[in-house]
Formats: C-alpha cells, structure tokens, sequence
C-alpha cells in the first residue's frame, strides 16, 4: 500500500474532529444580552486587527514571493537550477497561507467561544471547562490538520504530477517552512505586541495607579486587552506552532532519506516509504489526541492541583496510547533492523512530557517556586521582579538537560555512530525525536488554546457584572491556562531547539549537495567562531526588538488611558462609558508598524552573514543561535508565566489579597514579565527556525558568493 495516502486521512480526521468540536461551542448557550453585547465588541476588535495584519502580511509575501521567484529563475553557469529551489517560491505561499488560517481559525472560534465559556461557568466549573476547552480541540486540531493536509500535498504534486526521484523530493521539501515561518513570525510578533501593550497599559493605570478591579468596564483598555488575549494568545499561537510541527515532520522527512538511501539503492519505493515514517506517527499522533480529549473532565473544585491532573489524565493517557501505537508503526515500515528509531520517538516524547512537567513546576502556584515568588511581593515590587528572574534563570536547568539527554538517546539508539551511515541515522534518530515531541499537539495545543477564551470569559464576566462564583471559576481556569500555556511553550521551544539541529544537518548537506565546498567547522576555524558569536547575539537583539517594541505601544495605551479619565468625567463613576475603540485601534496601528523591523531582522540577518561568513560562518551562527535562544526562550516564558500565576496567586487572598501593597507589586512583576512570555519568548522558537530554513534555501548563493574567503 503507498502509505502516501495515510497523511490525507489523518488530515481529515483531525479537521472532522475540530469542526465537530466548533459545533459544540456553537450548541452553547451564548448568554444574557450584555455578555452577547460584550463578546461581539471583542469578536469585532480581533477580526478588524487580523484584517489590517493580513493586509499588511500580504503586502511582504508579495515582494518576497517575487524576489524567490526571480532567484529560481536565474540559471548561472548553465545550471539545471536556479538559485534557488522553483518549487520553493509556491511552498513559501501555501505554507504562509496554512499558518495564518490556523491562526484565524482557532482565533474565530475562540471569540465566539468566551462568552459562552461564562455562561457555563456560571452552571459548573467542569461545564465552563468543556466549553473552552473544546473551543482549544479547535485550534488544535485544525493545526495538526491543516500542517499534515500542506505536506501531503506537496509530496504527492511532487512525487506524482512532477515525479522527483527521493533525492529530489527531500531537497526540495526541506526548504517548504519558510513560508510558515514567517507567517509564524509576523502573527506572533505582531499579535504579542498587541495583547501585551493593552494588558500592560490596563493593568499599570487601572490596578496600580487607580485602584480597579481587573477588567473593570470603568478601564478603557480593557476591550483592547480582551481582544489581544484572542489575536496574540490564539491566532498568533496557532500559527507559530503551526510552523513548529510543519517544521519538525519536513527536517525528519529530509533527514530519512540522508539515513536510508543509501549509494547505490534503486529501490526508490521502499525509500519513499521510508521517508513517509514522520508523517505517519503524526498521524498516529492525532488519532491518540482524539482520544485524549475525551478524558477531560473536572469536579467542582478551583484547587490547581486538582484542575491540573484533569487535564495531566487527557494529555498522559494521549502520549501512552501513541508510545504503543508508535511501535508497530516502525516495525512494519522501517524494519526490525532499525528498531531503534522507535527508542528515538519514545525519547522525544518523554522529553516532552518532562519539559511540560518542569514547566508546571515552575509556573503553577500548586508548587513552592511560585508560592515562594508570591512571597517576595511583601517587600515590594524591586524584590519580586528580582526573585521572578532568579526562578526564571533556574527553570532553565531542567530543560536543558532533558534535551541534551534526548539527543544523545536518540543519537545512540538509533544506531548513531561516526561511519557516514551511522552519522546519518543518528541524526535521523534526532530529528525524528522532535516529531515524537509534538506527535500529541492535537490535545497539547488544546490545553493550551482554551486559557486565553477562559482569560476572555473571566473579563467578560467582570464587566457583564455576573456573579461571583463565576469569576472565580473562571479565575481558576485561567490560572491554569496560564500554567498551560507555559508548558504548550515549553513544547515549541524543546522542538525547536532538536529540530533546529537537524536542519543545521539539512544545510550542511544541502551544501554538500552542490559538490565543489569542504566544510571546515572547527572552533579554531575563525570563521566559525565570530559565527558562532553572531548567531549567540541574534537571539538578544531579536527579543530586545520585541520588549522594546511592546513598550513603545504600552505607552502609547497609557497615555490613552490617562487622556480619557481626565477628559471624560463620570468614567471612574461608571456614569460615562470610555472610548473602547480607540485603545484597540492605537494598539492595532502601533503593533503592526512594530512588528516589521524584527521580522524582517529574522530573514535578513542570516543572509547577510552568509554572504560575508560563507557555508562555514552560517554553520556556526545556527549553532549559536540554537544554543542561546533555546535558553532565553525558557528564561523569559518560565519567568513571565510565574510572576503572572503569583499575582493571582495573591489576588486569591493570600498576602494581603486584592489591593494590598503585595498585590501591587505583583502586578508590577506580571507587567515586566508580560512582553516576556507571550512576545520575546514565544517568538525567539521560531526565530532560530527561521534563521535555519533562509539559510537553507540560500544556501547555493551563500556558497558561491560570500565574502570572506581563507
């Protein structure tokens, strides 16, 4: 059987099952007229944000559509190809495309998903949990579907309209991510910037300096700050992970044929199958998240702990099932002889799990290091700023050594050595171990996707003025959306960290490819080593871009904000009600005009120094970037998800409660740690990516025509 057609099958699964939980949503009850009144204004904010962002996205892939395809197109020295891949200009397109509906669909969803997410809340915690968490199946299922459906479709135009020999067909697919990275990069910069301008400006001026409750209708950033949770939390999360499971399956499929074909094998059928292994344990993955889901159930208690292990039993039981599944899989397609490949998917998703589970150590107020961060906050907001980087610094500890274990797993078991072959089965092992991670993002994304609708349905219940209970339930979801999101981040980071290895392989051989270049990659190689430096310093630029930008923009809301509580009398009485629009629209304007300068960094830098540095500088500014970006992406999500868990963790009564000194410094530490987790930090995962994949389909030019020649 041509396992080919396996991948639109699961595909299809995957985008069933998330239209069947959209369904679900919609059956919900939408509330009474002022939550439907509520939920509409911020349904109206994130599309008219997506719309200029698409706009001006559009605008960017247009020129870079143009550029790649006039470089396919240049022949030098009579070759075949041009300088670049002439599939690659398409691919770039429909990888761009996939990410953003991803984004746009889980984001649809979502909004329309908050304010029903309230109205359970206020029958049942489980029911409030049921129907955000099944607005979170939808992103990410449509994730896993849509990322599946772009690379079924391409190896099967390629491999059946275009008839590439395996050869072909992994050189030309290894350069299709580039389109989805930088979608990623534009939807995550850009919605980051938004959501954390608008909470940082509403929470500085409204808790600290007035004095109001979290998503008081008295704030007028609070709809921009709603509106930010779906655009930046949602869309942009859809596509950036997206791009991180695109990216994951395409390097493994690259890299198979590297440690299968072997000189000399005309069996390019069994090689083809081989090459299919990625894609058919992601489907395997999916078919497990599916049933995962079903296994997400929650009592009637707010204790994190409890909350947590409901959707632990979802996520555990999910990668179990995949771990047994996995096997047979191997066995049949890749043989008994290299059994060992199995051993490199169990490693890679046992290291996801550890990286969730030391994530959720550090981030959840269940357990001593956020407690402990809360407790800073007596002394003020300089103590608990100072212990939030402290924790941060130390949470990075973990994942680095479950990764560096994972590689050294995957190398050794499956038959790594330092013979050709074995070098490039033991890379194969490694970046198959990525696919392993991420095999089980259906259910991962979703506990992930439904803490910003649970966030939504809290401000939302705030302002409709509901009961309580219900914001405490839906506190209670939050804060455990929070820890969530952190772990769903830890995920993204972990595999990008191994699949940015496999395509620093990829670019080495793609060179080698071309026949006439010696690498020369040696720390005493000067080349190499002022690459190395330049690519540790991309990630620190990169990310001091993105803060920097996002309080440019917070400002911007401040000093919205303050304008409209002195002109506009009666607000703080609630007799007056403040001008929404205009918050969400100046948080629109300014993350877009923000976004362009760090996004275009991204694709640019690698190029440029390629074209001085040459194969051997780029080598080593990939590895540079890959090992200090990996690093500061864990620093700044783990830092920025504890401080936010230890305000609510305050906020909850515990010292002093809500208004108290330690309260305000909380909310100084959540604000500083805002840009971190949901801007920096996020974004860097598909930074290092990125770099990679330019350098790739550059990579022709970069070799002949660099600079800097020894």
């Amino acid at each position: 059987m041509d396992l080919i057609w396996i991948a639109p099958v699961g595909a299809l699964i995957a985008l069933l099952f998330a239209g069947y939980n959209a369904y679900k949503v919609k059956r919900a009850d939408e509330g009474n007229d002022r939550v439907r009144q509520l939920s509409g204004i911020i349904r109206q904010g994130a599309n008219a944000y997506l719309k200029r962002q698409y706009k001006t996205v559009c605008i960017f892939f247009a020129v870079v559509f143009a550029v790649l395809l006039i470089l396919s197109l240049i022949k030098p020295n009579g070759r075949a190809e041009g300088l670049i891949n002439s599939f690659t200009p398409f691919a770039f397109l429909t990888g761009g495309i996939f990410s953003g509906l991803s984004g746009f669909l889980g984001m649809k969803i979502a909004t329309s998903a908050n304010g029903r997410t309230a109205t359970a809340a206020e029958a049942s915690l489980n029911k409030g949990l049921r129907v955000a968490f099944s607005a979170g199946s939808v992103m990410g299922f449509v994730v896993v579907g849509l990322g599946l459906f772009d690379i079924s479709l391409w190896f099967i135009l390629l491999k059946y309209a275009f008839r590439l020999d395996p050869a072909q067909l992994s050189s030309a697919m290894i350069t299709f991510g580039i389109g989805a990275s930088t979608m990623a990069l534009f939807a995550r910069v850009g919605g980051g910037i938004f959501t954390k301008a608008a909470d940082v400006g509403a929470d500085l001026v409204g808790k600290v300096e007035v004095g109001i409750p979290e998503d008081d209708p008295r704030n007028p950033a609070t709809i921009a700050d709603n509106v930010g949770d779906n655009v930046g939390d949602v869309a942009g999360m859809g596509a950036d992970l997206y791009e991180s499971y695109v990216g994951s399956i395409i390097s493994a499929m690259a890299l198979a044929f590297g440690a299968f074909g072997a000189p000399g094998n005309s069996d390019s059928g069994s090689l083809f199958g081989k090459m299919m292994i990625p894609l058919i344990l992601a489907v395997i993955g999916v078919v497990c998240s599916v049933i995962g889901t079903f296994f997400v159930r929650c009592g009637t208690s707010t204790d994190q702990k409890k909350l947590l292990g409901s959707l632990r039993r979802g996520t555990y039981i999910a990668a179990a099932l995949f771990a047994a599944c996995a096997f047979p899989a191997v066995y049949f397609i890749l043989g008994k002889e290299n059994l060992g490949i199995y051993g490199a998917v169990v490693s890679g998703l046992a290291a996801g799990v550890l990286i969730g589970y030391f994530t959720e150590y550090f981030t959840s107020d269940t357990y001593k290091p956020t407690k402990k961060l809360a407790s800073s906050s007596e002394t003020g907001s300089a103590t608990i700023i100072i212990s939030g980087l402290s924790l941060g610094m130390k949470s990075v500890i973990a994942p680095v050594v479950i990764i560096a274990v994972s590689i050294i797993a995957s190398f050794a078991m499956s038959g790594g050595g330092f013979t050709p072959e074995g070098m490039n089965k033991g890379l194969f092992g490694i970046a198959i171990s990525a696919v392993g991670m991420l095999s089980t993002l259906g259910i991962t994304l979703a506990t992930d996707a439904y803490g910003p609708v649970a966030d939504n349905a809290g401000g939302i219940a705030q302002m409709a003025g509901m009961d309580e209970t219900v914001r405490e339930r839906t506190d209670a979801l939050d804060s455990l959306g929070n820890t969530t999101a952190a772990t769903g981040k830890g995920f993204a980071i972990g595999s990008a960290a191994l699949t940015s290895l496999s395509l620093i392989v990829a670019f080495t051989q793609r060179i080698n490819m071309f026949g006439d270049f010696t690498f020369k990659i040696e720390i005493t190689n000067p080349i190499t080593l002022v690459g190395i430096i330049l690519g540790a310093m991309l990630p620190f630029v990169f990310a001091a871009m993105t803060i920097d930008s996002v309080g440019v923009a917070a400002r911007s809301i401040i000093g919205e904000v303050h304008r409209q509580f002195s002109e506009f009398t009666g607000i703080l009485e609630g007799k007056t009600q403040p001008d929404y629009a205009k918050c969400v629209d100046i948080c629109t304007k300014r993350s877009l005009r923000q976004m362009i300068l760090p996004s275009v960094f991204a694709v640019v830098a690698p190029i440029l120094i390629g074209l001085i540095l040459g194969p051997d500088g780029i080598t080593g500014m990939l590895c540079g970037a890959t090992i200090t970006g990996f690093m500061l992406a864990v620093f700044m999500s783990n830092s920025g998800g504890a401080w936010d868990n230890a305000k609510k963790y305050i906020e909850r009564g515990n010292h002093g409660g809500k208004g108290s000194p330690a309260h305000k410094a909380g909310v100084v530490g959540d604000t500083v740690g805002d840009p971190l987790k949901d801007t920096s930090g996020p974004a860097i995962n598909i930074l290092i990516k990125l770099l990679s994949i330019v350098s790739i389909v550059f990579a022709y030019i970069i070799m002949n025509y660099h600079i800097i020649h020894f």
